[in-house]
């Protein structure tokens, strides 16, 4: 890259102009030898347009050893020093603080960016992200309500605070942020995604159902949604579209074992022990510790009269689950069989 080309990437950077600093990040990259410079910009502007899976596609080549570590971190301590008073810039140098796990440098440089440019939504968006990776819950929805605030259309911000309150089980919280993000853009496969799954948390299984498909016609290789329209279609009897949705998901995914384990119960109910067999051993081999699946060979053991089997993978079925609903199952069943 050429010294008036570095110069006008950095004047973009300091100017706040992501847009051009994508533009011209996207050409250096293309040069030969250009190092990992480039990618980290595009790395940056692409968490800050809520891209996180191609920002992820190219952290390698800006992060992805150290060496490159190294010479982004020359290139941002140099920027810093040359442009002490810019908001962006310190912005640019806390992600890269975030993205290398330093989040105590991280923290400070996004304050200094509260200060700086106190109606920026970006600082209190990152912030938010180092408060919910320490723990910090009440402080990370601060932080995003704080960046939605400055930015009503924030979607990323939108889908964050969303799952917070999700994962805190205050769906009546999280719900209204997924249907904004879905009111600001329509065709976010993650907003139906999350949403769906908001709604099947709270019963409502066939809005929930419908939400899935909209994903799906966004996203149909999503082999996670699949799996997800399946359940939902086995808890509401509809076995035969449960099973193609699990056979979907198997189909974009091989290794997919939840969705093998979920097609071994329906061949195993149908009493296709062999079949199940080979479904239960393929979600073994994605997962050992498939607790469900070592269920299911255990079962299909007891029915091949090899009681010795049948227990171990009892036995082992229990230590290995963790949810206490499936875990009792197995306790019955055991108790029923065995006294």
């Amino acid at each position: 890259m050429t010294s008036r080309d570095n110069s006008t990437i950095e004047s973009a950077i300091t100017a706040g102009q992501w847009d051009a600093v994508y533009d011209k990040a996207s050409s250096w990259s293309e040069q030969a030898d250009c190092g990992p410079l480039p990618f980290f910009a595009l790395n940056v502007v692409c968490l800050l347009r809520g891209d996180f899976v191609q920002a992820w596609r190219v952290y390698p080549q800006a992060l992805g050893d150290e060496t490159h570590v190294q010479l982004v971190r020359e290139w941002v301590r140099v920027l810093g020093e040359r442009y002490p008073d810019s908001p962006d810039m310190a912005l640019f140098e806390g992600i890269f603080h975030t993205q290398s796990g330093l989040l105590d440098d991280a923290f400070a440089c996004f304050e200094r960016v509260v200060a700086l440019a106190p109606q920026s939504p970006y600082p209190h968006f990152f912030l938010a992200q180092i408060h919910q990776r320490q723990g910090r819950i009440d402080q990370t929805v601060k932080a995003f309500r704080e960046a939605i605030k400055r930015d009503q259309s924030y979607v990323a911000a939108r889908l964050k605070l969303g799952v917070v309150y999700q994962e805190q089980g205050q769906l009546e919280m999280a719900i209204p942020q997924y249907r904004e993000v879905l009111k600001l853009r329509p065709d976010e496969a993650v907003g139906h995604t999350n949403l769906a799954c908001a709604l099947a948390e709270q019963g409502k299984l066939d809005p929930a159902i419908e939400e899935y498909k909209k994903a799906l016609t966004l996203s149909p290789e999503d082999a996670e949604v699949h799996f997800a329209l399946g359940g939902l279609y086995e808890n509401k009897g509809r076995v035969d579209l449960a099973k193609r949705q699990y056979e979907e998901a198997l189909r974009l995914k091989p290794d997919f074992g939840p969705a093998a384990t979920a097609i071994g119960w329906f061949l195993y109910d149908k009493g296709q022990n062999d079949f199940a067999m080979d479904y239960f051993s393929k979600a073994l081999i994605a997962n050992p510790n498939d607790a469900d699946a070592t269920f299911g060979v255990g079962r299909i053991y007891e029915e091949k009269r090899m009681p010795e089997l049948a227990v171990e993978h009892y036995q082992k079925a229990l230590s290995m689950e963790k949810d206490p609903g499936r875990k009792m199952r197995i306790i019955n069943f055991m108790d029923k069989i065995f006294g």
